[in-house]
Protein backbone atom coordinates (compact mmCIF):
# COMPACT_ATOMS: atom_id res chain seq x y z
CA UNK A 1 0.00 0.00 0.00
CA UNK A 2 1.67 3.52 -0.82
CA UNK A 3 2.83 5.63 1.83
CA UNK A 4 0.44 8.51 1.37
CA UNK A 5 -2.89 6.09 0.96
CA UNK A 6 -1.67 4.06 4.33
CA UNK A 7 -1.56 7.71 5.81
CA UNK A 8 -4.50 8.94 4.71
CA UNK A 9 -6.55 5.70 6.36
CA UNK A 10 -4.72 6.53 9.54
CA UNK A 11 -5.55 10.09 9.78
CA UNK A 12 -9.32 8.84 8.97
CA UNK A 13 -9.45 6.23 11.40
CA UNK A 14 -8.42 8.90 14.37
CA UNK A 15 -10.78 11.37 12.97
CA UNK A 16 -13.19 8.46 13.32
CA UNK A 17 -12.02 7.75 16.73
CA UNK A 18 -12.22 11.48 18.28
CA UNK A 19 -15.78 12.04 16.83
CA UNK A 20 -17.16 9.04 18.49
CA UNK A 21 -15.38 10.25 22.24
CA UNK A 22 -18.01 12.48 22.79
CA UNK A 23 -21.70 12.79 22.57
CA UNK A 24 -22.87 13.52 18.79
CA UNK A 25 -23.22 16.59 17.70
CA UNK A 26 -27.34 17.53 17.42
CA UNK A 27 -28.68 18.11 13.51
CA UNK A 28 -31.85 20.25 14.96
CA UNK A 29 -32.09 22.55 17.55
CA UNK A 30 -33.44 20.78 20.13
CA UNK A 31 -35.32 17.08 20.66
CA UNK A 32 -37.85 16.74 23.38
CA UNK A 33 -38.15 13.19 23.85
CA UNK A 34 -41.42 11.43 22.51
CA UNK A 35 -41.99 8.88 25.47
CA UNK A 36 -44.85 7.24 23.71
CA UNK A 37 -42.89 6.23 20.24
CA UNK A 38 -39.62 5.79 22.94
CA UNK A 39 -41.83 2.58 23.74
CA UNK A 40 -42.34 1.79 20.29
CA UNK A 41 -38.51 2.50 18.89
CA UNK A 42 -35.93 0.67 21.66
CA UNK A 43 -33.30 0.72 19.71
CA UNK A 44 -33.00 4.67 19.61
CA UNK A 45 -29.30 5.12 18.87
CA UNK A 46 -26.76 5.77 21.10
CA UNK A 47 -29.61 5.54 23.73
CA UNK A 48 -30.96 9.41 22.28
CA UNK A 49 -35.26 8.71 22.12
CA UNK A 50 -37.04 9.75 19.59
CA UNK A 51 -38.41 13.63 19.30
CA UNK A 52 -41.59 14.97 19.86
CA UNK A 53 -42.21 17.44 16.67
CA UNK A 54 -40.57 20.85 17.67
CA UNK A 55 -44.10 22.63 17.39
CA UNK A 56 -45.15 20.41 20.36
CA UNK A 57 -42.34 22.15 22.65
CA UNK A 58 -43.09 24.29 25.48
CA UNK A 59 -40.64 26.46 27.88
CA UNK A 60 -41.19 24.20 30.54
CA UNK A 61 -39.65 21.68 28.49
CA UNK A 62 -36.52 24.49 28.83
CA UNK A 63 -36.63 25.21 32.36
CA UNK A 64 -35.98 22.60 35.46
CA UNK A 65 -36.97 23.55 39.17
CA UNK A 66 -36.10 20.06 41.03
CA UNK A 67 -32.89 21.22 42.51
CA UNK A 68 -33.55 24.43 45.11
CA UNK A 69 -33.75 21.99 47.91
CA UNK A 70 -31.45 18.94 49.19
CA UNK A 71 -32.59 15.50 48.02
CA UNK A 72 -32.98 12.86 50.39
CA UNK A 73 -30.14 12.45 52.69
CA UNK A 74 -28.24 8.44 52.33
CA UNK A 75 -27.57 6.98 55.87
CA UNK A 76 -24.17 8.44 55.24
CA UNK A 77 -25.14 11.68 55.06
CA UNK A 78 -24.98 12.30 51.37
CA UNK A 79 -27.76 13.37 48.90
CA UNK A 80 -28.20 13.77 45.15
CA UNK A 81 -30.46 15.34 42.56
CA UNK A 82 -29.20 13.72 38.96
CA UNK A 83 -30.36 16.00 36.75
CA UNK A 84 -30.52 14.36 32.48
CA UNK A 85 -32.64 13.81 29.64
CA UNK A 86 -35.20 11.93 31.85
CA UNK A 87 -36.65 14.42 34.37
CA UNK A 88 -35.19 17.61 32.39
CA UNK A 89 -36.25 16.80 28.96
CA UNK A 90 -34.42 20.53 27.12
CA UNK A 91 -31.24 18.58 27.96
CA UNK A 92 -31.55 15.75 25.70
CA UNK A 93 -28.86 15.81 22.50
CA UNK A 94 -27.59 19.09 24.25
CA UNK A 95 -24.57 16.83 25.38
CA UNK A 96 -24.57 17.88 29.09
CA UNK A 97 -25.93 17.05 32.27
CA UNK A 98 -25.39 18.20 36.07
CA UNK A 99 -25.75 16.87 39.66
CA UNK A 100 -26.72 18.86 42.76
CA UNK A 101 -25.10 16.88 45.94
CA UNK A 102 -25.61 18.15 49.77
CA UNK A 103 -22.86 16.79 52.28
CA UNK A 104 -23.76 16.11 55.99
CA UNK A 105 -20.52 17.43 58.46
CA UNK A 106 -18.10 14.41 57.64
CA UNK A 107 -20.13 12.99 54.39
CA UNK A 108 -17.92 12.11 51.26
CA UNK A 109 -18.33 10.93 47.90
CA UNK A 110 -16.85 7.59 48.01
CA UNK A 111 -13.22 7.23 44.48
CA UNK A 112 -15.57 6.91 41.95
CA UNK A 113 -15.21 7.68 37.57
CA UNK A 114 -17.30 8.92 34.98
CA UNK A 115 -16.35 6.82 31.66
CA UNK A 116 -17.91 9.32 29.53
CA UNK A 117 -17.39 12.82 30.91
CA UNK A 118 -15.26 15.58 32.11
CA UNK A 119 -16.71 17.01 35.44
CA UNK A 120 -16.50 20.04 36.75
CA UNK A 121 -17.70 20.72 40.45
CA UNK A 122 -18.49 23.95 41.79
CA UNK A 123 -19.15 24.66 46.06
CA UNK A 124 -22.18 26.68 46.40
CA UNK A 125 -21.65 26.57 50.02
CA UNK A 126 -19.35 25.07 52.71
CA UNK A 127 -15.73 23.39 52.69
CA UNK A 128 -14.74 20.65 50.54
CA UNK A 129 -11.98 18.40 50.28
CA UNK A 130 -11.99 17.14 46.59
CA UNK A 131 -9.38 15.74 44.47
CA UNK A 132 -8.30 13.12 41.54
CA UNK A 133 -5.55 10.80 40.66
CA UNK A 134 -4.25 10.47 37.00
CA UNK A 135 -3.16 7.96 35.07
CA UNK A 136 0.17 8.10 36.83
CA UNK A 137 -1.16 7.89 40.49
CA UNK A 138 -0.40 11.32 41.03
CA UNK A 139 -2.89 12.98 43.60
CA UNK A 140 -4.54 16.36 42.54
CA UNK A 141 -6.25 17.70 45.76
CA UNK A 142 -7.15 20.72 47.85
CA UNK A 143 -9.73 21.98 50.41
CA UNK A 144 -12.43 24.05 47.94
CA UNK A 145 -14.17 26.97 49.82
CA UNK A 146 -17.63 28.61 48.60
CA UNK A 147 -17.45 29.53 44.94
CA UNK A 148 -14.30 27.59 43.87
CA UNK A 149 -14.27 24.77 41.21
CA UNK A 150 -12.36 22.14 40.19
CA UNK A 151 -12.56 19.99 36.89
CA UNK A 152 -12.25 16.31 37.06
CA UNK A 153 -10.51 14.94 33.64
CA UNK A 154 -13.09 12.39 31.90
CA UNK A 155 -12.42 8.54 32.90
CA UNK A 156 -10.28 9.56 36.25
CA UNK A 157 -10.59 8.50 39.85
CA UNK A 158 -11.80 11.42 41.83
CA UNK A 159 -13.94 12.19 45.10
CA UNK A 160 -14.96 14.79 47.52
CA UNK A 161 -15.49 15.04 51.26
CA UNK A 162 -17.02 17.63 53.55
CA UNK A 163 -14.88 18.63 56.03
CA UNK A 164 -16.92 21.74 57.48
CA UNK A 165 -19.02 21.55 60.73
CA UNK A 166 -21.78 22.96 58.30
CA UNK A 167 -24.08 20.71 55.52
CA UNK A 168 -22.18 21.78 52.25
CA UNK A 169 -23.95 22.09 48.87
CA UNK A 170 -22.02 21.40 45.77
CA UNK A 171 -22.94 21.36 41.63
CA UNK A 172 -21.51 19.47 39.28
CA UNK A 173 -21.79 19.37 35.63
CA UNK A 174 -21.04 17.19 32.62
CA UNK A 175 -20.00 17.43 29.01
CA UNK A 176 -21.91 14.15 28.38
CA UNK A 177 -25.92 13.48 28.76
CA UNK A 178 -25.15 9.87 29.96
CA UNK A 179 -21.80 10.43 31.61
CA UNK A 180 -21.82 7.27 33.84
CA UNK A 181 -20.73 6.86 37.28
CA UNK A 182 -19.05 3.95 39.11
CA UNK A 183 -18.19 4.00 42.68
CA UNK A 184 -14.60 2.02 43.29
CA UNK A 185 -15.65 0.12 45.87
CA UNK A 186 -19.31 -1.05 44.95
CA UNK A 187 -17.39 -2.30 41.47
CA UNK A 188 -14.64 -3.98 43.74
CA UNK A 189 -16.41 -5.83 46.45
CA UNK A 190 -20.14 -5.57 44.95
CA UNK A 191 -19.94 -7.05 42.13
CA UNK A 192 -18.71 -11.10 42.34
CA UNK A 193 -15.06 -11.23 41.60
CA UNK A 194 -13.49 -13.78 43.26
CA UNK A 195 -12.59 -13.62 46.88
CA UNK A 196 -9.15 -14.95 46.03
CA UNK A 197 -8.40 -12.58 43.83
CA UNK A 198 -9.28 -9.90 46.31
CA UNK A 199 -7.70 -11.64 49.42
CA UNK A 200 -4.48 -11.37 46.88
CA UNK A 201 -4.71 -8.03 45.54
CA UNK A 202 -5.52 -5.97 48.50
CA UNK A 203 -3.69 -8.33 51.45
CA UNK A 204 -7.26 -8.77 53.58
CA UNK A 205 -8.15 -12.19 54.69
CA UNK A 206 -11.73 -14.00 53.97
CA UNK A 207 -12.98 -12.31 57.06
CA UNK A 208 -12.56 -9.29 55.88
CA UNK A 209 -13.68 -9.48 52.38
CA UNK A 210 -16.92 -10.80 53.63
CA UNK A 211 -17.39 -7.52 55.36
CA UNK A 212 -16.56 -5.91 52.70
CA UNK A 213 -18.80 -7.62 50.44
CA UNK A 214 -21.37 -7.63 53.28
CA UNK A 215 -21.00 -3.62 53.10
CA UNK A 216 -21.55 -2.94 50.17
CA UNK A 217 -23.47 -5.69 48.95
CA UNK A 218 -26.21 -6.04 51.44
CA UNK A 219 -28.60 -8.32 48.99
CA UNK A 220 -25.81 -10.94 48.30
CA UNK A 221 -25.71 -14.22 50.90
CA UNK A 222 -21.93 -13.95 51.44
CA UNK A 223 -20.24 -16.70 53.41
CA UNK A 224 -17.26 -17.10 54.82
Amino acid sequence: MAPKLTFLLVTLSLQCLLALASDPDPIQDFCIPNPELSSIVKAARLGVPPCKNSTEATTDDFVFSGMKTAGNFSETGLATIPVNPKNFPGLNTQGMSFVRADYKAGAINPPHFHPRATEITFVLEGSVYSGFVDSNNRLFARILQQGEAMVFPRGLVHFQMNVGDKSATVFGNFNSQNPGNQKIPTAIFGSGIDNELLQKAFGLSPEQIVTMRRRFDPKKLVKA
